[in-house]
């Protein structure tokens, strides 16, 4: 910094006034990215979660035997993705149990529950294990298996 020294005149600091901006606008920063934070999809309910199954048994098995986003379409052996719309009020079966494939489809949801535009938010995996109701059980989590995505 530099100074300038007038008779009769108080000294001046030259790039006081550029640092007091840049400390605004750090500072502004963030308070943006702690909103945004604040905001983040992490409280929100997806609107399908998808639970690991074998169509064969029609039973719930754990979420490591889902390697893929494959889908099932009647034939086949293997574990696959069964997606649930998680505003429907429906229950997700316990590992090792029978669920009711009424209650959702073997293919990606391509689009939103309620009415809107965009693609749907999937939560792959990371349900609890003893299971319940799907709207109950998938609030606050989305995203924290890290198998979370959307689907599109």
């Amino acid at each position: 910094m530099t100074e300038d020294q007038s008779p009769g005149r108080r000294t001046v600091r030259r790039g006081a006034r550029r640092m007091r901006s840049a400390g605004i606008t750090l500072g502004l920063t963030a308070l943006v990215a702690a909103s945004l934070t604040g905001c983040s999809s992490d409280d929100e309910q997806p609107d399908y979660a998808a639970i690991c199954v074998d169509p064969q048994t029609q039973t719930r098995t754990g979420d490591e035997n889902c390697k893929d986003e494959r889908e099932y379409h009647g034939s086949g052996a293997g574990f696959f993705w069964f997606y649930m719309a998680t505003r429907g009020g429906g229950f997700v079966p316990p590992i090792g149990s029978r669920y009711n494939a009424g209650q959702g489809t073997y293919t990606i949801p391509r689009q939103p529950v309620q009415s809107g535009t965009g693609s749907p938010t999937i939560r792959r995996g990371g349900l609890d294990p003893g299971g319940g109701d799907i709207g109950t059980i998938t609030r606050g989590g989305f995203g924290k298996s890290g198998k979370g995505s959307s689907g599109g």
